[in-house]
């Protein structure tokens, strides 16, 4: 395996190890954006937890349960694509702040909804697909403003800080869900992540005007669309590339929707070995976000993702091969660090090597492939244990991966060339 080329480094820089903080200290827009979408992002994670439990008490349906993560994919793939559109011809500010206001006043109505003894299931249904549209409009929106806020050298140190926010949240935010249902109900986890997001939308509020950059704006205006974004990554095999490997992480290697059986067949485990091999991913890829410090020296991006998503695959093909618990988490967590890399790395390429009027659109495919790639790799997963075995499925899926990015790196041998100093598409 070759080295990742870094930047030299003179005498007096500091070789970082924690995650590079710079972003925080010299962008004031930034800071507050990034601790408005943390807090947001830890009270959507106590909603989405406080919906599914409230979901099975009124239907005591695991299949009902089931159905809240279909009824928020549909839009978010959806409105994800147009969210992109509509963010490259606005005032991407207002976009924000609005969607901000759309997905509190949710949460506002669940909690009234809640004190109301008004508990129906098609009620949280609706309610979740609304959020799941607020949601496909404000990430474009926020994604495609960081490289107006920051310079494209302290991106990488940006996006290992979004990578803590998302990783952090969603292991903090159901915990804290769980135990403010447990204690005080619905009602009072809902009303926190109504209060919480008022810190996203007092972010936004700040933040300058983020309208579409150039004189043609008006022509802008008319001509941006979905099909206009499509059609710029058609030409772009730099960023394909981009998805294309996460896809073959997310679609071939993603064993989740084995861990039920793997935890009882494997390690004579139960629903707490379960939790362990859910969190495990998190914890490394929360882990790898906290020392990304040396991520910023890499300039190599093209290269550190076929790396990254290469180490993602061989982790999940050893867990699949390992029937030691501990072990077993251990490349699990391996494997959501090389995770982290992988999308500190692809999320750069996509905020420098696109041009603005095209970032909301290119942020919005990225949502889709982020949101849909897991959930198609459930379904294989499961398909295959099902006809196989879970081994087969596991094993099987991590050498896919490292092969079939293996034979994108040959097809398109320029994006592991990929320079950091001179993007290109």
């Amino acid at each position: 395996m070759p080295p990742l080329p870094v930047e030299p480094q003179g005498p007096v820089t500091k070789r970082r190890i924690l995650a590079d903080l710079t972003p925080l200290r010299t962008s004031v827009d930034y800071r507050r954006l990034w601790f408005g979408n943390t807090i947001s992002w830890i009270g959507q994670a106590m909603t989405a937890l406080a919906v599914s439990l409230q979901v099975y008490d009124i239907t005591h349906s695991s299949f009902s349960v089931g159905l809240v993560g279909l009824f928020s994919l549909v839009p978010l793939v959806v409105f994800g694509l147009y969210g992109g559109a509509i963010a490259d011809t606005v005032d991407r500010r207002k976009l924000g702040l609005f969607s901000s206001l759309g997905s509190c006043a949710l949460s506002v109505a669940l909690a009234a909804g809640a004190f109301a003894g008004f508990h129906h299931v098609w009620f949280l249904y609706s309610v979740v697909a609304l959020q799941a549209v607020c949601g496909a409009l404000n990430s474009p929106a926020r994604s495609s403003m960081i490289p107006r806020l920051l310079p494209a050298e302290q991106l990488p140190a940006a996006n290992a800080l979004s990578s803590i926010t998302t990783t952090g949240g969603t292991m903090l935010g159901p915990m804290l869900g769980g135990l403010i249902v447990g204690l005080w109900g619905y009602q009072a986890a809902y009303t926190v992540d109504a209060v919480a997001f008022s810190a996203s939308l007092y972010a936004m509020w700040r933040l300058p005007a983020m309208r579409p950059e150039g004189s043609v704006e008006g022509v802008r205006r008319k001509r941006a669309s979905v099909i206009d974004g499509l059609r710029f990554l058609a030409t772009r095999p730099n960023l394909r590339m981009t998805f294309f490997t996460d896809m073959c992480a997310m679609v071939l290697a993603h064993p989740r929707a084995l861990f039920p059986a793997v935890a009882v067949v494997w390690f004579g485990g139960d629903a707490k070995t379960v939790g362990l091999l859910v969190a495990a991913p998190a914890v490394g890829a929360l882990l790898g976000a906290v020392f990304s410090g040396w991520l910023g020296r890499i300039r190599r991006h093209g290269l550190a993702i076929l790396l990254s998503v290469a180490g993602w695959g061989t982790a999940i093909a050893v867990f699949g091969l390992t029937r030691n618990l501990w072990l077993g988490l251990f490349f699990l967590a391996l494997a959501g660090c090389a995770d982290t890399v992988s999308m500190v790395f692809r999320s750069t390429m996509l905020q420098a090597a696109v041009p603005d009027e095209m970032r909301g659109r290119l942020q919005g495919v990225f949502i889709v492939v982020v949101a849909g790639g897991p959930r198609l790799g459930d379904f294989i997963a499961g398909s295959v244990g099902d006809l196989g075995s879970p081994g087969l499925a596991v094993v099987g899926g991590g050498i896919a991966c490292v092969v079939a990015v293996g034979l994108l790196a040959l097809r398109w041998r320029r994006f592991a060339r990929y320079d950091a100093r001179a993007p290109e598409a």
